[in-house]
């Protein structure tokens, strides 16, 4: 078998993954599609030694030092399905073009359903986004909000005021219940009723909100969170169990990144319920050192 590891995802978490097994000099094969979940964000913040700097940037570097090791290949390309079992596991892409390996580590990221709110996508990554530790720093003291998918809306708006005033969307969605309505009074949040109509201003950026009963209210941000789910469809092909999370199913994996199937590990967003670069790249770590230790350890 030409590869001991094949890393599906080539960004934060794979990369990471890649690096560990490279220094170990491990003959691996990292297969990435080219479209990382960040790829509409203008700027990665809060990873240390990164603040600031574009995810494709941080990428480029990342795949410019590995490619300084000679174990390392890179395929672009779409993997769509993977199959096998411990020691012989073979992953196959849309081109037909199949590669085989005996331990998997799945860092292909997670796709975003985002809410269906007119002018809404075409902001995604820029003036409406997830997290506020990630983007919440360049729109202080500006309005805000939260557009609500759930009753998580309630929990993203409880932090939010940290960095400005904050309204919080329910769209029709939940009444919050009385500690919670109470929590938000506390916090300086005003909970609008009336459903967002849609996003204002000219994109990416973003002026004020229109409510469905003709209202326009002034925001620099509006924060979400939309559904994610795993891409590719390769761990369920593969037998991987999945945990809920607030936003959608992750693939469940234990302290070394490894899934329930031996062999298979998991890392990045598609195999955690918080999502956050920094969180991403240590997963990607100990998935690498896991598959590591699962090749020369057992």
């Amino acid at each position: 078998m030409p590869y001991e590891v094949i890393i599906v995802g080539g960004s934060f978490a794979g990369l990471s993954a890649a690096m560990q097994l490279a220094r170990a000099r491990r003959r691996i094969l990292v297969i990435d599609a080219g479209e990382p979940r960040n790829r509409f964000a203008k700027a990665s913040h809060g990873f240390l030694g990164q603040d600031g700097a574009a995810p494709a940037q941080i990428m480029r570097e990342g795949l410019r030092q590995l490619s300084a090791y000679p174990s390392v290949d890179f395929v672009h390309g779409h993997a769509v399905s993977a199959s096998g079992e411990f020691d012989r596991f073979e992953v196959t892409l849309a081109d037909g073009a199949a590669y085989a390996a005996r331990r998997l580590v799945l860092a292909h990221g997670v796709a975003d359903t985002l809410p269906e709110v007119p002018g809404l996508a075409e902001r995604w990554g820029r003036t409406v986004v997830h997290c506020p530790f990630c983007h919440g720093y360049e729109f202080g003291d500006r309005p805000l909000g939260v557009l609500a998918t759930g009753p998580l809306g309630a929990h993203q708006a409880e932090m939010l005021p940290d960095w400005g005033p904050t309204t919080l969307f329910t769209q029709g969605l939940f009444v919050p219940e009385p500690e919670v309505k109470a929590r938000l009074d506390r916090r300086g949040v005003t909970v609008e009723t009336t459903p967002v109509a849609a996003l204002l201003g000219d994109a990416p950026g973003l002026e004020a909100v229109r409510l469905a009963d003709g209202r326009a209210l002034p925001l620099a941000a509006l924060f979400t969170a939309p559904q994610t789910a795993p891409n590719g469809g390769l761990a369920e092909a593969l037998g991987c169990a999945f945990q809920d999370g607030p936003t959608g199913a992750y693939i469940a994996a234990d302290g070394r990144q490894e899934t329930n199937v031996p062999g298979v590990f998991a890392a990045g967003d598609a195999a955690r319920a918080m999502h956050n670069a920094t969180l991403a790249s240590a997963s990607g770590v100990m998935a690498g050192v896991g598959a590591y230790q699962s090749l020369s350890l057992g």
